[in-house]
């Protein structure tokens, strides 16, 4: 049914109730009619249109594209497959006899292990892994010991060695698969003053090879080895892909606010 016919229904109901409680004359009783007729369509048009145009006008304007509902849907679409992926691939379960106590905290870059030894207290930061894939170098032939190093997935680590007070040892780390390389080694003094530049020693390959070799073997018995750091590369992937679906469900908030 249109909206003319509905608003001449209901006119046609208001008229000759208002003739019937006329007391005047057919003059002032047509006057009075038709002042009444045109308030009760002018009433009847209003109400009509209040109850049908807001459902039209929100159905119109929620429906109408926003600037953002495209970048809204292709957050959704990887936020769905960021998820499925991390529950597909099942973090792994910290292996008996790690000698570190895992301190992660959420929507950091790195995590933090700590460990007390022979009354040295060490620290690991853990950084981001940098992942490579390999699929460019299938066909590559000849590579030296440091191109084989950068074809593969590593995790940069700062290994610190601390006593009660004092100075400390500080080594710069990258774990590779089945390796650990050591790639600068400096002595901090916490009382030392932020302004003074410390020296912070050759470079660690400018060392005799007998003593890199007594370094590696010190960070090992302190638990920096492969058996360790090869648990750390799949922990910190499965952390990466968990702050990655956190920051993607905080853009998408923002974003639709």
């Amino acid at each position: 049914m249109s909206l003319n016919n509905i608003i001449r229904r209901a006119a046609s109901r208001v008229v000759p109730f208002t003739i019937r409680t006329s007391t005047g004359s057919q003059r002032y009783i047509h006057h009075r009619s038709s002042a009444l007729f045109a308030t009760a369509l002018n009433d009847c048009s209003r109400n009509l249109l209040q109850r049908s145009f807001p459902s039209f006008l929100h159905r119109y304007y929620s429906t109408k594209p926003s600037s953002n509902d495209s970048l809204l849907r292709i957050i959704e679409t990887e936020l769905q497959y960021a998820v499925e992926s991390h529950e597909a691939d099942e973090g792994e379960e910290v292996p008996q006899g790690f000698p570190f106590e895992i301190e992660d905290h959420p929507g950091q870059q790195t995590i933090t292990l700590t460990r007390e030894y022979q009354g040295e207290t060490i620290s690991v930061e853990v950084h981001m892994p940098d992942l490579i894939t390999g699929e460019d170098d299938d066909n590559d032939e000849g590579n030296d010991e440091d191109e084989e190093k950068g074809n593969q997935s590593s995790i940069p680590l700062v290994v610190r060695v601390s006593r009660n007070s004092g100075p400390c040892l500080e080594f710069g780390c990258t774990a590779y698969p089945d390796e650990v390389a050591i790639d600068s080694l400096s002595v901090k003094d916490p009382e030392n003053s932020e302004d003074q530049i410390a020296y912070e020693g050759p470079d660690f390959t400018d060392l005799d090879e007998n003593l890199q070799k007594a370094f590696h073997k010190y960070l090992e018995i302190r638990g920096i080895k492969p058996s360790t750091t090869n648990f750390l590369h799949g922990y910190m992937v499965d952390k990466d892909s968990r702050e990655y679906i956190t920051w993607l469900k905080n853009v998408q908030k923002f974003v639709q606010a």
